[in-house]
């Protein structure tokens, strides 16, 4: 891998793609972009497709969407040449990203699976970031030249995206329970209390909350399961869609079933 002025092409320049590529060219990498509903102003250079990014990159940062992930390394293939890096930066399952492997595998590029652990506007490279796959160190070796913060996770692809999408179940799930409860409470005329009462929780937890939560979730399941029955009852009442509160009266069910 070249250690100096390295050749980076980026399929995809919105929000994530365009800081990347703003950090990258201010330290000192040359930036290939391919986008199609966006134009990249100068020293960036655009190019007409896929294949025309990749085409003398060093390393292939696919960052459009998991969507568009495989659709976009099929017409990036035949741009790459011996020793181009694929990388890609989309949120997508690890089976998903071992798939996306497989298929570079095939057309002998090395591959890996980076997933982006914190948002990335403000942050730019300096996101953390994890990187599994056969690439892994390559690619860390590379980005960390140009000042990118990013791990190696041991593994093949989707070793890394399984760690973020873990987290995502809870930090996701989390955002989805406070959004309820506080739609429910402004339904019922209490959201600042109910806001309040949130933040207070929030910032009291220690390093102790996560086990007590696990433990009394289980110990209490049968009691709890009925209290949120009547909460997604309540909810129903004021006219907002139960979904998490519904979700979790189910949790509790069937673990006090088991």
């Amino acid at each position: 891998m070249p250690s100096a002025a390295p050749v980076i092409a980026l399929l995809g320049f919105g929000e994530a793609g365009s800081a990347f590529g703003r950090d990258l060219l201010d330290r000192g990498g040359t930036v290939r972009v391919y986008d199609p509903k966006v134009v990249a102003d100068p020293p960036a250079t655009m190019a007409d497709d896929e294949a025309d990014a990749v085409r003398g990159a060093d390393l292939v940062l696919s960052v459009n969407s998991a969507h568009d992930a495989a659709s976009a390394l099929a017409a990036g293939i035949a741009g790459a040449r011996p020793g181009t890096v694929w990388a890609d930066m989309n949120t997508a399952s690890p089976a998903a990203k071992q798939r996306l492997a497989a298929t570079a595998g095939e057309h002998g590029i090395a591959f890996a699976d980076i997933a982006i652990m914190a948002p990335v506007p403000g942050k730019g490279l300096s996101v953390p970031m994890l990187v599994s796959g056969t690439a892994a160190e390559d690619v860390a070796d590379m980005l960390r030249g140009l000042g990118a913060t990013i791990e190696v996770q041991p593994g093949d692809a989707g070793e890394a995206a399984q760690r973020k999408l873990l987290r995502s179940v809870f930090f996701k799930g989390l955002a989805a329970a406070v959004f309820e409860a506080l739609e429910a409470g402004r339904a019922a005329g209490c959201e600042r209390w109910l806001h309040d009462n949130i933040v207070d929780e929030l910032t009291g937890a220690d390093e102790n909350t996560v086990d007590r939560l696990v433990s009394g979730t289980v110990k209490h399941a049968r009691r709890r399961a009925d209290e949120m029955a009547a909460a997604a009852e309540m909810l129903t009442d004021l006219g907002v869609d139960p979904a998490v509160a519904g979700a979790t009266r189910d949790l509790l069910v069937r673990l006090s079933r088991e």
